[in-house]
């Protein structure tokens, strides 16, 4: 018999936890998230948790943005358009590839 277990850092399940919590219409940053989870220094680390998500996953983790305030996919991409229009079906307005940060940025 086999059994398979699933490892995962600590981190991974605190940043689970609080991406659940970002409302809707609000966007953070990926070194904000880190911070708030408590690892300042792991924006990218962040990055990979979100990228590793499960395809259906029911976290809003399209509400997470770079520094810049654009998001991190290639423009055009099949990914950029489908967090651009799952952010905006939630009322968040891009100025060309960018969101306003001062307007939409949740602090937790």
């Amino acid at each position: 018999m086999t059994v398979t277990t699933t490892l995962f850092d600590p981190l991974d399940a605190i940043v689970w936890q609080l991406l659940a919590t970002i409302p809707s219409g609000r966007v953070i940053t990926y070194g904000a998230l880190a911070k708030l989870a408590g690892y300042p220094s792991h924006a990218r680390y962040v990055g990979r948790i979100l990228k590793n998500l499960p395809k259906q996953t029911t976290l809003p983790w399209h509400r997470v943005v770079n520094a810049r305030g654009e998001l991190s996919f290639a423009v055009d991409s099949q990914r950029y358009l489908r967090q651009k229009a799952l952010l905006e079906s939630e009322g968040v307005i891009f100025n060309g590839h960018k969101i306003a940060l001062r307007q939409y940025r949740w602090h937790g």
